[in-house]
């Protein structure tokens, strides 16, 4: 039981070899309760990368998360566990999204808000994030539509509003006309 002769705060170098790969169980043979939790950390590791700015690496974990929530499981889930299935797969969707365009990938991004809103039709972010990205597009009318929609939603929302102030300004504009 002697000390080590490591000085205290000395830099250490290890070398680590890696002995086997395993891949990790299917997710679609997991019961929901776990496809959850798997799903769920998956999104967390994902979020973790996004604060970085490595936002190929939060894509990724988004897209793994989503593989663990989508499709059929061997047990069928109960009407709770569906519901936090459905609304864990919308937060993945708006964060792939946010992670598209962070890497300049407007379609891509367009893309993953349609899914959310197919999930769940009322989802402020995704109809935000939608309207931002169809006016981006030039998508004006449709845009204010889709805007609108997220304003009932959400009335008190300033960035909401702003995006709309935004549009009525480049549709009364001269240089639209």
């Amino acid at each position: 039981s002697r000390e080590p002769d490591v000085p205290p705060e000395a830099p250490l170098l290890f070398e680590v070899t890696l002995l086997e790969v395993r891949d990790g169980p299917d997710p679609q043979q997991l019961p929901p309760a776990v496809r959850l939790r798997l799903g769920s950390q998956r999104r967390e590791r994902g979020n973790f990368h996004f604060a970085r700015g490595d936002f190929a690496a939060a894509l990724r974990s988004y897209r793994l998360s989503l593989r663990a929530l989508d499709g059929p499981a061997t047990a069928p889930a109960g009407p709770e566990e569906e519901e936090e299935l459905r609304e864990q797969r919308v937060k993945c969707l708006n964060n792939c999204a946010a992670a598209e365009l962070k890497l300049g990938r407007a379609e891509e991004a367009l893309a993953a808000c349609e899914a959310a809103l197919r999930i769940s039709p009322d989802n402020g972010r995704a109809l935000l994030r939608r309207g931002q990205l169809l006016a981006e597009q030039g998508r004006d009318a449709e845009a204010a539509l889709v805007l609108r929609r997220a304003l009932e939603l959400d009335p008190a929302s300033k960035v909401i509003h702003t995006e709309l102030s935004r549009l009525a300004k480049r549709q009364s504009s001269p240089s639209s006309t």
